[in-house]
C-alpha cells in the first residue's frame, strides 16, 4: 500500500503527530487530498443524499395523510441519531484502519474471511449503483427543466459518466478541485435556504407546487410501527456515503488517519444539520407532497421565493446529484486495490498510475456504470429499488466488528464504546431488513441474488491466484539458479535492417541461433521461399535458415511444432523464439502492420513452453 497509508502508529492510537509535508507536500502528497479537498471529493454522494432523503421520508409518511406528515421530524431525529453513530464508528474504524477498506478491512480482521467478502461485495454493488442513480437523478433533474432534453436522457447520462472519468483519470486531487465549487454551492444554498425559512411565519411563495396534484393517500392509513420503520428505512438512503471517508484513508495526505477523520466528523456535522433544517421546515410551512415537483424545490420555493435564488437551488442540486457518482470514483479504486492484495481480484486492480490514480479501477466501474445506464435507459426509478441495500450489509456488519474490536483490544472507555457500536448495528440491521422486505419485489432480489454470486467470483479468483502461488512456489526458497545451453530462434520472412538487428540481439542473447521460415504451399509461397533462400546464401549471416513447411496457410503451427521438436530432442536447453518486430513513429500507423509477429507470439505463447521475445525495431 502507500506510504502514507502506513505512516505514523500514532495515528491509529488517535494522538497527533506532527504535521511534517503539510506545508511543503513531497511530490507523491501533492497527489493526494487535504481534509477539505476529501470533503468535497468524497461527500457527494452523502450531501446529494439530502435532495431525496427527506423526500423518500415525506412520501412514505403521505399514506397516512396530514397526519403521518407531523412525523417527519421524529424519524428524521432518528435518522440523525443514526448518522451520529456511524460518524462515531467510522471516525474509530478510520484510527483503527488507516490503511483503508472500512468495512472490508473490519470484517476481515474480526469476523473472518468468508464476512468480508461479503462485506466488500456489498460496497462494490453499493458504489457501482451509486454511480448510476447519481448520473440518472442529475440528468432527471435537468430533463424536468427542459423537457426537450428528455428523449435524449440515457446520451447524456453517457456524457456525464464520461466526464467524470475523466476528471477521476487524473487523480483524485484534480477531481476535488473540480468539485469544490459546486458541492460549497449547493451546501451554501441549502443553509440559507433553511436560515431564511426558519425566520419566515409562512411561505414566501407555493408557484413551484401550484397546479400539481398532491400525493397524500385519500384513504389515509394508520400511523403503525411498520409504517414508521419503513419511513426509517427509506430515509436511511440518505446515510448511503457516510463510508466513503474510511474507505479511501490511503488518498489523504499526511497525517492520512487524522485528516480522515476530521473530513468524516464534517460530512456526518452537516449532513445532520441539512437532514434536521429541511425537516423542520417541511412541518413549519405544512408541506406535502405532489407529483412532478420534489420536496427540496418545494422548499426553495417557500423559504426563499419563486425568483433567482430559487434556480440557483435547483441548478446547485442538479449539478451535485450528476457528480455525486465521484464518492464511488474516490472510494472503489482503493477497496479494489485492497481485494487486489489479497488475491480476491486480479493484481491489474492494485496498480497505480503517476497522479495515485487507481486508473483499472476507474475503467472498470465507469464500464460497469455505463452498462447499468443502457440497461436502465437513463431512467432513475429502474435502478432506485436496487439502492441503498448494500450499504446497509456494509454498515452492521462494520458495527458488528468493531463491537469485537473493543472486546479484544478492552481499551479505555471500551464498553461503551462497544455499547454505541452495537446500537448502531441493531438499527442498520433492521433498516436492512426493512429496506430488503419492502424492494424485494421491485428489483431488490437482484442484489440478494448478487452478493453470493460476486463472494462466488471473489473465491474463484482467490483459489486460482492460490494454484499460481504453487506452482511457483512462492514463499518457498527456491533452487539455486544454472547455466543451462541457449538456443534462439528467430522467425523471419524477408532481408531488411529488422532482420539483421534481431540476429544480432538473437547471438547476444544465445549459445546457438537459428532462423526460420514458413513456406507457404502456394506457388507465389514457393517463389518467396526460394527468393529468401538466394538471398541469405549470398548475405551469409553466419545463421542456418530453416524452411518450415506449412499444410495450410497457418504461419504459427510450424513454428510450434519446430520448438516443440527442439524441447524433446534437447529437453536441458533452454528455447527462445526471439520475434522481431517494427515499432511506428505514429500509433495510427500500427494499422498498417501485418501483425505477424503478434500471431507468431500467440501461438508459441499456447503451444510451448519456449520463452519469447519481442525485439521491436523503432521508426524514427
Amino acid at each position: 500500500m502507500s506510504m502514507v497509508a502506513n505512516t505514523d502508529e500514532r495515528a491509529g492510537a488517535g494522538e497527533e503527530p506532527p504535521d511534517t509535508g503539510a506545508a511543503h507536500p513531497s511530490t507523491e502528497d501533492r497527489h493526494r487530498l487535504t481534509a477539505t479537498q476529501g470533503l468535497a471529493a468524497l461527500s457527494l454522494d452523502a450531501m446529494a443524499s439530502v435532495a431525496y432523503g427527506p423526500e423518500s421520508i415525506v412520501l412514505v409518511l403521505a399514506a397516512a395523510g396530514a397526519y403521518g406528515l407531523g412525523f417527519t421530524l421524529p424519524v428524521t431525529l432518528a435518522i440523525a441519531a443514526l448518522l451520529t453513530v456511524l460518524v462515531a464508528s467510522y471516525r474509530q474504524v478510520i484510527a483503527a484502519f488507516p490503511d483503508g477498506g472500512g468495512s472490508y478491512a473490519v470484517a476481515k480482521r474480526h469476523l473472518g474471511r468468508r464476512t468480508s467478502l461479503v462485506t466488500a461485495a456489498s460496497l462494490v454493488l453499493d458504489y457501482v449503483l451509486n454511480v448510476a442513480v447519481s448520473v440518472t437523478a442529475g440528468v432527471a433533474a435537468l430533463t424536468s427543466a427542459f423537457p426537450s432534453l428528455y428523449a435524449d436522457r440515457l446520451w447524456i447520462c453517457l456524457a456525464v459518466l464520461a466526464l467524470v472519468t475523466g476528471v477521476n483519470l487524473r487523480g483524485i486531487v484534480e477531481s476535488a478541485k473540480w468539485f469544490t465549487v459546486p458541492t460549497a454551492v449547493f451546501i451554501g444554498s441549502i443553509l440559507t435556504m433553511i436560515v431564511a425559512g426558519l425566520l419566515r411565519d409562512a411561505p414566501a411563495s407555493t408557484e413551484a407546487a401550484a397546479g400539481h396534484a398532491s400525493a397524500l393517500a385519500g384513504n389515509a392509513t394508520t400511523v403503525g410501527a411498520l409504517l414508521l420503520l419503513k419511513a426509517f428505512a427509506a430515509g436511511c438512503s440518505a446515510l448511503t456515503g457516510v463510508e466513503a471517508v474510511a474507505n479511501a484513508v490511503p488518498t489523504f495526505r499526511a497525517p492520512a488517519a487524522q485528516r480522515a477523520q476530521r473530513t468524516e466528523v464534517a460530512l456526518g456535522a452537516l449532513l445532520g444539520v441539512m437532514l434536521i433544517g429541511l425537516s423542520v421546515l417541511i412541518g413549519r410551512f405544512h408541506l406535502q407532497p405532489v407529483e412532478g415537483v420534489t420536496v427540496l424545490a418545494q422548499l426553495a420555493d417557500a423559504s426563499l421565493g419563486h425568483n433567482w435564488a430559487f434556480y440557483v437551488v435547483q441548478f446547485a442540486t442538479v449539478v451535485l446529484l450528476a457528480l455525486a457518482a465521484n464518492t464511488s470514483f474516490g472510494g472503489l479504486p482503493v477497496l479494489m486495490a485492497l481485494l487486489a492484495r489479497d488475491n480476491y481480484l486480479p493484481h491489474v486492480f492494485g496498480l497505480k498510475a503517476d497522479r495515485q490514480v487507481h486508473r483499472h479501477g476507474v475503467l472498470a466501474l465507469a464500464a460497469v456504470s455505463a452498462l447499468l445506464l443502457i440497461f436502465s435507459g437513463g431512467d432513475v426509478n429502474t435502478l432506485v429499488p436496487l439502492f441503498a441495500i448494500g450499504v446497509f450489509v456494509g454498515f452492521t456488519i462494520c458495527q458488528i466488528g468493531m463491537v469485537r474490536h473493543w472486546r479484544q483490544e478492552r481499551s479505555p472507555r471500551w464498553r461503551g464504546k462497544a455499547l454505541l457500536n452495537g446500537f448502531g448495528a441493531v438499527l442498520t440491521g433492521v433498516s436492512a431488513v426493512v429496506v430488503t422486505a419492502t424492494k424485494f419485489a421491485e428489483g431488490a432480489w437482484l442484489i440478494v441474488l448478487a452478493l453470493p454470486l460476486m463472494v462466488a467470483v471473489f473465491e474463484a479468483v482467490h483459489r486460482a491466484y492460490g494454484r499460481i502461488g504453487d506452482r511457483l512456489g512462492l514463499g518457498r526458497v527456491p533452487e539455486p539458479p544454472r547455466r543451462c545451453h541457449s538456443l534462439v530462434v528467430v522467425p523471419v520472412s524477408s532481408l531488411s535492417r529488422l532482420t539483421s538487428k534481431a540476429l544480432t540481439a538473437a547471438v547476444s542473447l544465445g549459445d546457438e541461433v537459428v532462423a526460420v521460415t514458413v513456406a507457404q504451399p502456394d506457388a507465389e509461397g514457393r517463389r518467396a521461399a526460394e527468393s529468401l533462400r538466394r538471398d541469405w546464401e549470398l548475405w551469409n549471416p553466419g545463421v542456418d535458415l530453416i524452411e518450415l513447411p506449412a499444410p495450410t496457410r497457418a504461419l504459427g503451427g510450424p513454428i510450434v511444432s519446430y520448438v516443440r521438436d527442439l524441447s524433446d530432442r534437447h529437453p536441458d536447453n533452454r528455447v527462445t523464439v526471439l520475434i522481431p518486430e517494427v515499432e511506428p513513429a505514429h500509433v495510427w500507423q500500427r494499422l498498417l502492420q501485418n501483425q505477424r509477429g503478434a500471431v507468431v507470439a500467440h501461438a508459441v505463447r499456447r503451444g510451448t513452453d519456449a520463452v519469447i521475445c519481442r525485439v521491436r525495431f523503432r521508426i524514427g
